[in-house]
């Protein structure tokens, strides 16, 4: 499971999905995730479920990025 899952996080860091939209990272995390169960055949399906999960979370950005993320300031004060 280790191996598998190392081996999705550089095959996510080395393909530029991260910049691909949220279906094309499906599409692409569903394909990759056929691959190593074929890879890996003593990964169970609740493994690769749970190896899925973990690369979309991995692709998903922590914060939002665009103008309406940003923070805002508050009270008046600028930004230095």
């Amino acid at each position: 499971m280790d191996r598998a899952r190392d081996e999705l996080f550089s095959h996510i860091n080395r393909c530029g999905v991260l910049q691909a939209s949220g279906e094309d990272q499906k599409v692409w995390m569903d394909e990759t995730i056929d691959y190593l169960a074929e890879r890996y055949p003593d990964l169970g399906d609740l493994e690769l479920d749970h190896l899925h999960s973990v690369g979309m979370r991995f692709c998903a950005p922590a914060l939002e990025h665009g103008s309406s993320s940003t923070a805002k300031l508050r009270d008046g004060v600028t930004a230095a």
